[in-house]
């Protein structure tokens, strides 16, 4: 007889506990979880459970609109995914709210409902995570993973304070930057007054003052 799945009480979430590869698996690709987000690195994984409020919600539209009318504006090429993972099996996954394949001839993923295999396409560009309970945790162990993960440039965006907080990454170093490097001429203060504005202005006012900025620029 198939042994019964693994029930979501006998692990804690949102924090980092000690795992192998295959038991973070059966969580990971549980249907019944479907609603759950899932990291693993080096051993240790971690499931966010939290319910998400409109606060999330809204930060992490204007965040992606933003991305793509600066890119289309710019005539930079771009690719969106939302909520998606990706997946170096064995050693790491990961599932931020944002990620973008940014420029010309990158090996983009295939169009089905699996995990992106990282063995076999190239890590996403970009990666933004829309940080309010999960802020601490975004800027470190999260921070790593991107890193190691490939990622070129990381967002954190702390929902609270309006505020973005970004790194460019290299192989061996993480630097806090205040310019995108992979859009380039993209001004993070550009992006926090969206976030801002965002608070008082619907979503189409906020896409007009954009366009007319970025058009400035």
């Amino acid at each position: 007889m198939a042994n019964p799945p693994p029930i979501l009480q006998t692990v804690q979430s949102d924090t980092w506990v000690e795992a192998a590869w295959e038991d973070f698996l059966s969580f990971a690709d549980d249907p019944t979880l479907a609603s759950g987000r899932f990291y693993y690195d080096q051993g240790y994984m971690r499931i966010e459970m939290a319910p998400l409020g409109s606060l999330h919600g809204q930060d992490n539209t204007i965040l992606s609109t933003l991305i793509l009318l600066y890119a289309t504006l710019k005539n930079i090429p771009i690719k969106g995914l939302t909520n998606t993972s990706f997946r170096k099996a064995s050693v790491r996954e990961s599932q931020p709210d944002l990620a973008f394949y940014i420029g010309e001839n990158l090996r983009l993923p295939p169009r089905n409902n699996s995990p992106v295999n990282l063995n076999e396409v190239d890590p996403p560009t970009l990666v933004v995570e829309i940080a309010a309970s999960s802020l601490e945790d975004d800027l470190d162990r999260k921070r790593t993973l991107y890193q190691r993960l490939g990622v070129q440039e990381y967002w954190v965006v702390n929902v609270n304070a309006s505020k973005l907080i970004a790194f460019t990454f290299s192989t061996t170093e993480a630097m806090q930057i205040s310019e995108s490097q992979v859009l380039p001429g993209l001004r993070f203060a550009i992006v926090e007054e969206a976030l801002r504005r965002s608070q008082t202005e619907d979503d189409g006012a906020i896409s007009r003052w954009l366009i007319a900025t970025f058009n400035q620029g």
